[in-house]
């Protein structure tokens, strides 16, 4: 009997090779998109003026190279194209690029384009299959269309913003101040994945119409019908939260913070486990939800009293033996040790020869169990693909590159 010899299999191709992405947006917001999609396959144009290039590119901490961590982590798998859009022979190779492109990234004010000549009619009748993820900071519509945006003024104008910080105080900024540029990023890349769906099916391009402060309003669970149905105005609770207790954050004896969120009666008896009083879970105590709640502040300084009692190691310690809802509150340093981010690879390395040492950059999400994504590259010199791009691409000779360099259209 022969036994049939098995052939090497395959490596699978990553989901989005074949895709080309044209990248001339700025900053983070459709330039992550067009990075996560890099990440898995798809070959990224980063399209940027010949002086200066992105602005991301001098956000942050500089390295040798002149450009910032920021840059080199955001920009990863991307080819830098240096193209000047408003001299008519920049518009045109755009163009010419445009029409070997799958998907265009932008986040001009609205209308910039268009008054370049490069807007969306334009470029679909060039790339009919063309898909187009517009950000902005309000939309291409609407009384605010024309106004400037940004994650701060996202945050504010979509109702985040006001819900941070301590009660009758100060609001503060949630949390990375580019958040809402992080969420437009990734719901741009749902447009774009539903869009490429489509165009699978019919062969029609489409554009995305991403406004910032629509991607921070719809994180805010049920603050909208809240008000409808109540008329209930959602005010900052700080550190702790009304629908749930114990919920928030607490200091320990090293000076150190925790956070619980015990959503149930079950995870309550768990934490009065941890906490060594099993007593307060009983339903003469505070064993009920609406008890815990209508006694919310003698139930968090109990919390409070215990946890500053012991260090934060102790905490986690009686925690994790009972299954209590807790977590450390970490800073950088915490998560660069932490065991999870170990095992789970949530911290890569990547050598970079623009400034000759390696960079630690956040890895590729989501996981994809056959396909993950991928960096195979940090954010490269400005215009150091080039050359490149038009000679292969576009087919120029080296005098029609070396002449666009001289007339300053690249």
């Amino acid at each position: 009997m022969m036994v049939e010899e098995k052939k090497p299999q395959s490596k699978p191709k990553m989901p989005l090779e074949g895709i080309r992405v044209i990248d001339v947006a700025t900053f983070i917001a459709a330039p992550y998109a067009a990075g996560m999609m890099g990440e898995f396959g798809a070959e990224v144009l980063k399209v940027e003026h010949p002086l200066g290039g992105d602005p991301c590119r001098n956000f942050g901490s500089a390295t040798k190279s002149g450009d910032t961590l920021a840059w080199l982590s955001e920009a990863r798998n991307k080819k830098s194209v240096t193209v000047d859009l408003r001299n008519p022979e920049g518009a045109e190779i755009f163009k010419k690029l445009v029409a070997k492109a799958d998907i265009v990234c932008e986040n001009f004010r609205p209308g910039t384009l268009e008054k370049w000549g490069l807007g969306w009619k334009v470029l679909q009748e060039v790339n009919p299959s063309l898909v187009m993820l517009r950000v902005s900071g309000y939309g291409q519509t609407g009384p605010y269309r024309d106004r400037p945006g940004f994650a701060r003024i996202a945050h504010a104008v979509g109702g985040l913003a006001y819900l941070a910080g301590m009660p009758r105080e100060t609001p503060v900024t949630p949390g990375s101040t580019t958040l809402g540029d992080y969420l437009t990023g990734m719901y741009g890349v749902i447009g774009v994945l539903n869009a490429l769906r489509y165009k699978e099916k019919t062969g029609k391009g489409q554009y995305i119409d991403a406004a910032l402060f629509e991607s921070v309003f719809r994180v805010t669970d049920e603050m909208a019908p809240a008000y409808a149905k109540f008329g209930t105005v959602r005010e900052r609770t700080g550190a702790h939260n009304k629908i749930a207790c114990p919920m928030g954050h607490f200091r320990t004896k090293d000076d150190k913070w925790v956070a619980f969120a015990c959503t149930t009666d079950k995870l309550f008896a768990a934490l009065a486990e941890a906490m060594g009083r099993p007593e307060l879970a009983s339903h003469g105590l505070y064993g009920e939800h609406d008890k815990r709640i209508a006694a919310r502040h003698e139930v968090n300084e109990i919390v409070s009293q215990w946890c500053g009692a012991l260090t934060r190691r102790e905490v986690s310690d009686k925690c994790y033996a009972t299954g209590a809802p807790y977590a450390p509150l970490n800073n950088v340093r915490d998560i660069y040790g932490n065991r999870q981010f170990v095992a789970r690879r949530n911290l890569i390395s990547v050598d970079d020869p623009e400034i000759g040492d390696t960079v630690v950059v956040p890895n590729t999400v989501p996981r994809l169990s056959k396909t993950p994504g991928q960096t195979k590259w940090l954010g490269p010199a400005l215009g150091k693909h080039t050359d490149e791009v038009l000679r292969d691409l576009l087919g120029m000779s080296a005098k029609d590159i070396e002449g666009l360099r001289t007339r300053r259209v690249i």
